[in-house]
């Protein structure tokens, strides 16, 4: 029989997912970013402490506070609503009616199962129902998704809901291509395997506007 940390060892070691919305408490935000730097900071350092470094060392003193300004900060800073873009939008006013695609976004993210990186490329389309988006809003979007703990699954089906709430419509297309260094770099230690993961919405389901999208982004990517 199977106990429990064996069976949340295989939920992440196969990159299960266990729900569609990124796990976060409801009290996530009651204490500031500089209260969760103070107390990531001192499990750091617990952390290194038992794995035996030497914190006195000049090149380990700051490491506990480095690594708990770049996990509130920046790599996880995605978690925070308030630092969600503002996806303006703008008239359609020059009528363009055909699909546009920003491809090749790059992506930095990290596996909610072991704390790796995911590294690769969005490629992101819609189709103007009478709104279109600055391009850069739209890197901004994958950056701030991508800036959590995720599955990839759950990553690209944000970065579409996102956009189809801020255009208006249901013709938007996500397409991921990464690499999973808790794929790469442990366990099986595969580093040429990526991950191809789409979300298709409205138009992007029938087959002729999906293969256009398709052989406009080609998938050869390059990390």
């Amino acid at each position: 029989m199977i106990n429990n940390d064996e069976l949340h060892d295989e939920i992440g070691d196969n990159h299960i997912a266990s729900c569609a919305t990124n796990p976060v408490r409801d009290d996530a935000f009651d204490i500031t970013d500089d209260e969760k730097i103070e107390k990531i900071k001192k499990d750091v350092e617990s952390i290194l402490l038992t794995l035996g470094m030497d914190l006195t060392d000049d090149s380990m003193k700051g490491t506990p506070n480095r690594v708990a300004k770049m996990f509130v900060k920046e790599i996880f800073g995605g978690l925070n609503p308030d630092k969600k873009p503002k996806a303006s939008t703008f008239e359609n006013n020059y009528k363009y009616g055909e699909m546009l695609v920003e491809k090749n976004i790059t992506l930095y993210s990290t596996c909610e199962h072991h704390l790796l990186p995911i590294i690769g490329r969005a490629h992101v389309a819609y189709i103007s129902s009478g709104r279109v988006i600055g391009l850069s809003k739209m890197n901004r979007i994958v950056e701030y998704y991508a800036k959590r703990p995720q599955v990839q699954e759950r990553l690209t089906m944000q970065i579409v809901q996102e956009l189809q709430r801020a255009l208006g419509t249901d013709d938007v297309a996500c397409v991921i291509d990464a690499k999973h260094l808790c794929v790469n770099s442990r366990g099986i230690n595969d580093i040429e395997s990526s991950t191809v993961t789409s979300e298709f919405g409205g138009k992007f389901k029938e087959p002729q506007a999906r293969r256009e999208f398709l052989d406009y982004i080609k998938l050869d990517t390059k990390f």
